[in-house]
């Protein structure tokens, strides 16, 4: 049987017994239909989980609690520039269920989109969220607002050039980095990637394929994980 799991505000779990949070209400008695006697997972996004039943009046009572699992031991962010289309939210959907502990979006040179509505990135916040309930994560990665590019340069930071040459560095050479930075559907200009290296960020790719600028922040995810034992 399954057992639904919810991320809820840390106050709205204190206690041995408390009212359904108001956010999921809607959701547990309505959509869901459980009754009375049902079991539901709580998770409060810091890395605490709460295993309740269902009662009568609409309360919850705590049956245990404990340390989230399904946290990797990386903590990668993926510094991603805007893009066009719906594709900020695969990245999002994807990395989250990968592992990816944060996003943080970026404007540089060549973004065709560069301003991000606050509802868009209400949305973004809210797939992370739904990401991470549905593949059993314990915290929510944060979706950041964009930035400049030059905020994001760091010396823990990859940044992901596709027209690096055969004998340069690929991204899987690499000590997992903290960071990996990827450019919007045209990529990085020379002048960004100048300035990445003089920031001491690491310059590397994926390879001799050229991917789509959604499907590098999923590859590139992938790999560091991997590299790191947390993934594969």
């Amino acid at each position: 049987m399954t057992v639904h799991r919810f991320f809820v505000e840390p106050a709205e779990i204190s206690g041995d017994r408390f009212p359904i949070p108001a956010a999921i209400e809607h959701q547990v008695v309505r959509v869901l239909r459980l009754r009375d006697g049902d079991e539901i997972v709580l998770l409060d996004g810091r890395g605490t989980v709460a295993r309740c039943r269902l009662d009568a009046g609409g309360s919850l009572t705590v049956l245990g609690r404990g340390a989230a699992e399904g946290e990797p031991r990386h903590r990668l962010t993926i510094c991603q520039a805007l893009l066009k289309g719906d594709g900020l939210e695969r990245v999002v959907q994807q990395g989250t269920e990968l592992g990816v502990a944060g996003f943080r979006l970026l404007v540089s040179e060549r973004c065709v989109v560069r301003q991000l509505s606050p509802s868009r990135l209400q949305r973004l916040q809210t797939i992370a969220r739904e990401s991470a309930e549905q593949s059993e994560r314990g915290i929510v990665p944060e979706v950041d607002a964009p930035v400049p590019f030059v905020d994001v340069l760091d010396g823990e930071a990859v940044l992901l050039f596709e027209r690096t040459q055969d004998q340069e560095t690929r991204l899987g050479a690499l000590e997992p980095p903290r960071s990996v930075i990827i450019g919007p559907e045209g990529g990085f200009s020379p002048a960004e990637v100048e300035a990445a290296a003089r920031a001491g960020t690491r310059i590397a790719g994926l390879g001799p394929r050229i991917l789509r600028s959604e499907s590098v922040a999923i590859a590139a995810a992938a790999v560091v994980l991997s590299r790191a034992g947390d993934f594969a």
